[in-house]
């Protein structure tokens, strides 16, 4: 288990306890204090238990941390949590089973986010939904991943070769960058649909206060392995969705020397119009599959069930030629 930690000392020994008192009790737990201003160290250091390493290091940040921890690990199989998290008793053991079982290579699980006080994180539900609900089994997974990280970084069990790809630092964030990377090279990702974790959504959370983490370097970086990936040497798709969603996405594509061919839209107001040079049609028209890529930029809630009959009645397969993207 890696767990880098940053002036922690408030949630440390819970998080800490929480993975010794596994069911699963063949664990290394490294900790590594990235170069705290608190009282973090001396609060691992009272922890008494074997099976806790405790890497100090300067301040280097939450991806040097991560790589270093794993530099250290010597078990086949790794998993991540932060500081502030909680792990319920049978998480890794259930997690395993199910890599094994499922024979996959990398796991999740579903979450239960709460703020500090314990509390429903009630701007986080409808990201809670799609965690625990819409990206279980290995194939939406894979499908829906330019969406966004369908797993919770802190959830993740995975065979080390994952993780020996490393996190890389830049202005994107780390934990998704090294998911679509992963599943570029081929490696299958699932869920086990039980809450394990309860992931803590406090101001002081990374993903709330540091740039790398904002919807604009998430859109970055799907896109950048969107260019690596599905769309490598494409010259023309069609896309489905040109309103607040979609309008983005087919700017960017035009300015990346990508021609739309067709344009689909279910706003009456826009159909038949032609928006940045692009026709745009009303879905009952969508032309049968016939390679090229299906770009589908459409944010409104529960709006992916509705159009994925669609476009299998036309011959599209999400995940190989159709792509959802918001």
């Amino acid at each position: 288990m890696v767990l880098p930690a940053f002036n922690a000392s408030r949630t440390i020994s819970r998080a800490i306890q929480s993975i010794l008192g596994q069911s699963f009790r063949d664990i290394e737990l490294i900790v590594v204090d990235d170069g705290s201003t608190d009282d973090t160290a001396r609060v691992i250091k009272q922890i008494g238990d074997r099976r806790l390493q405790l890497i100090e290091s300067p301040h280097q940040g939450v991806t040097a941390a991560a790589n270093a921890a794993t530099r250290v690990a010597t078990a086949p199989y790794i998993a991540r949590m932060d500081a502030d998290d909680l792990a319920y008793p049978r998480r890794l053991e259930k997690q395993l089973h199910h890599l094994i079982e499922g024979q996959l290579d990398v796991v999740g699980c579903q979450v239960r986010i709460v703020d500090e006080r314990d509390q429903s994180a009630a701007t986080m539900h409808r990201y809670q939904h799609w965690i625990n609900e819409e990206t279980i089994e290995p194939e939406p997974i894979r499908a829906l991943r330019f969406v966004e990280f369908p797993l919770v970084n802190p959830t993740i069990l995975a065979k080390r070769n994952y993780f020996e790809l490393e996190f890389r630092h830049g202005e994107f964030p780390e934990d998704y960058d090294l998911m679509l990377r992963a599943a570029e090279q081929g490696l299958r990702f699932g869920k086990v649909a039980e809450v394990l974790l309860d992931w803590i959504d406090g101001p002081d959370r990374l993903t709330r206060s540091d740039s790398r983490y904002s919807s604009d370097a998430f859109a970055r970086c799907r896109r950048m392995h969107l260019l690596d990936g599905p769309l490598r040497q494409v010259k023309s798709v069609d896309l489905w969705g040109v309103g607040q969603a979609g309008k983005p996405w087919l700017r960017w594509l035009r300015d990346r020397g990508i021609t739309v061919r067709h344009g689909y839209d279910v706003s009456h107001r826009k159909v038949n119009a032609t928006i940045h040079g692009v026709l745009i049609r009303h879905p009952s028209q969508l032309v049968p599959s016939d390679g090229t890529p299906l770009i589908i930029a459409v944010g409104a809630e529960h709006a992916r069930q509705q159009i994925l009959p669609r476009i299998r009645s036309r011959g599209y397969v999400s995940g190989r030629d159709a792509w959802f993207v918001a």
